[in-house]
Formats: structure tokens, C-alpha cells, sequence
């Protein structure tokens, strides 16, 4: 039997998957779907946000990490996130108690600069594992008329994405690759590709708040694995709705662009964790900008929804899938090594 490949399942299979086996109560108001960021439960006067997510490649800085990705999920359906629970499974053998009390401290520092509050969860020494892996869960709250899902795009709406891409891939490969990057790259050029992670950091938690501020949103979506590209095809799915899509409307950072060309990646594929899809009508987009600006969060407008279900470039020619991460592929064949 063909195993099957390091990164997300396929979209066509997933949902196979969720059709057959997820069965969902009646306060259930948003389930497992293709495209949404999380999952929404009605507690009567207001809504519980649930979300859950892995880290099992980065190595450094992996409790900051757990706590920024898990919150973004919960952030994007227009939730305040709350409360933290983590699993933690640790090497044996590579694992000591300094280890452990860096790690712990990263996720209590991340939660407090959040106002979250970590309530629980499960760590061990797990045999088989060459490196950690930290699995988050997040709950949030939201009244119910401030809910937003990736299912409300409409035709005629534009989409935007802030910071750019891609924050998380940057911060990533100069992280993970830094004794092969160093020889070719300034300690200065590196230093400032793994401080993506705090600046513009891989949080939308700013993002998405600044958005909300200023206006009634329709959608907004989390780009993760598989990139820019995959988070546009999934909003698509979501909404069922088509996208055409400004190539030269997309920031992608300089240092993004360096680092990906090193290695032969599509930056457009690659995991973008940092930045935010935002939806809304054409007439309120320039209010969401400014408000964006306001925040020093850089933001442009690069889709307009249309009606079918094609993600296109302006040109016509389609936007490429990726199944599988463009940085999963770099990793991919190092013992242990997974993409969340």
C-alpha cells in the first residue's frame, strides 16, 4: 500500500473522510469543512470557538509557535481567544528538565501577552520521536452577531491580504537551515529572517482586530500549509465562489524571495502563517486598509470574488494547488520532519 505524501491530506480525500465519519450534535453551528478555520459551538448567549493545530517540524521556538497558530484560527472566526491547552510529546533521550522549562516557558509568555489562560493538557517522554512535537488547542469566545466564518464571501467582494507573504516559511528555512544559509548569507540577513517570527511575527490576532474595527466583515481565512495559494483555493471552497486574483497585487517579502529562490521554492506555496485574508464589499475596503495602516500592518487588495467556482489570475490561466507545502518538500526525507 502507497503511503501517502508529508503535508495536509488532499482536500478531495479529507472530505471523504469528514463525510463519512464526522456526526454533529445540534449546537454545533460550524463542524469540520474544507476552508473554515475552526469549529463554532452555541452555548446559548454566545458562541465557543474551538481550534487545534500541531507544531511537528520547528524545532526552535516551538511553544511560541503553538500558541501564535492555534490563536489565529480562533482570531479569524472573530473570537477572543481564552483559554490554552497543549499536549506535549518530548523525545526520549534528547529531552531534559532545561528543555522543559524553556519550553513551558514560552507557551506561559505567549498566553500572557495574549491575556489567554493555559488551563491544562498532557506532557510525557514519547519513544520513536527525533524532535518534539507540541499539539495546541484554543478556545475562544464571540457574540453571536460577531461571528465570521470563510464561507461568507459574496460575488463582487475583494479580498485582502495583509503583511505579505510568506512570514512563516522565511522564519522557518532560516531557522531550520541556518548552518547551510550561513555560508552563503550575512549573520545580519539571517538574523533579521528569523525574527519574522516576532516581526511582522506569524500572529494575525492585530490583524484581525483592525479589520473588525472598522467595518461588518464577510470572511476572513488563516493561509497555513500549502501558502498563499492554498489559503485563496480553500477560501474559494469555503464560500463556494470563485476568485480572480492580482498577481502583481501580491507582496511577496524580499527575504521570502531570497531564501525560496536558494532552494528552488514557490514562495506563493509555501506556509504563510502571518498573514490574513480579509473579505469584504468593495465600497468598505479602503476603511479596512486605512484602518490596517493605522496599525502599521501593511495591506493591499489582490482578488475579487466572481461567481463559478475557477481561482484564476487576471490573465485566465489558473492558480496552482498546493497539497503538498512547498517547505515540507524541502524537508521532506529527514527522519522526523512533518510540516504542522
Amino acid at each position: 500500500m502507497r503511503s501517502l505524501p508529508v503535508g495536509k491530506l488532499s482536500s478531495i480525500y479529507l472530505a471523504e473522510l469528514l463525510r463519512e465519519h464526522c456526526h454533529l450534535d445540534a449546537q454545533v453551528v460550524v463542524g469540520p469543512r474544507i476552508g473554515e478555520d475552526a469549529a463554532v459551538v452555541d452555548l446559548g448567549t454566545s458562541y465557543l470557538v474551538a481550534a487545534t493545530d500541531p507544531i511537528t517540524f520547528a524545532t526552535d521556538a516551538i511553544g511560541w509557535y503553538a500558541v501564535q497558530v492555534n490563536a489565529n484560527d480562533v482570531v479569524t472566526m472573530g473570537a477572543v481567544p481564552r483559554w490554552f491547552l497543549a499536549t506535549l510529546l518530548m523525545p526520549e533521550g534528547k529531552t531534559s528538565q532545561a528543555g522543559l522549562q524553556d519550553l513551558f516557558g514560552q507557551i506561559s509568555r505567549a498566553c500572557q501577552q495574549m491575556g489567554v489562560s493555559w488551563i491544562g493538557g498532557h506532557t510525557e517522554i514519547t519513544s520513536g520521536l527525533s524532535r518534539p512535537i507540541v499539539v495546541g488547542s484554543m478556545l475562544g469566545q464571540v457574540k453571536k452577531n460577531l461571528l465570521v466564518t470563510s464561507s461568507g464571501a459574496q460575488v463582487g467582494d475583494v479580498v485582502i491580504l495583509t503583511k505579505g507573504v510568506a512570514v512563516e516559511a522565511t522564519a522557518l528555512i532560516a531557522r531550520e537551515k541556518e548552518q547551510e544559509l550561513k555560508t552563503k548569507y550575512s549573520k545580519e540577513f539571517l538574523d533579521r529572517c528569523k525574527a519574522f517570527l516576532y516581526e511582522p511575527g506569524i500572529g494575525v490576532l492585530q490583524d484581525a482586530r483592525a479589520a473588525m474595527g472598522a467595518t461588518r466583515l464577510h470572511a476572513m481565512h488563516d493561509p497555513t500549509e500549502g501558502g498563499l495559494a492554498m489559503g485563496l483555493w480553500e477560501l474559494a471552497e469555503a464560500s463556494r465562489v470563485g476568485l480572480r486574483v492580482d498577481r502583481g497585487a501580491i507582496e511577496i517579502l524580499p527575504e521570502t524571495t531570497r531564501l525560496c529562490a536558494e532552494y528552488g521554492l514557490d514562495p506563493l506555496g509555501a506556509i504563510a502563517s502571518g498573514s490574513l485574508l480579509v473579505v469584504v464589499s468593495p465600497d468598505v475596503s479602503q476603511k479596512v486598509l486605512d484602518a490596517l495602516a493605522e496599525g502599521d500592518i501593511a495591506a493591499a487588495v489582490i482578488a475579487r470574488v466572481t461567481s463559478g467556482r475557477a481561482v484564476y489570475w487576471q490573465d485566465g490561466s489558473p492558480l496552482p494547488r498546493y497539497e503538498r507545502d512547498e517547505v515540507a518538500r524541502l524537508f521532506e526525507g529527514a527522519s522526523g520532519n512533518h510540516l504542522r
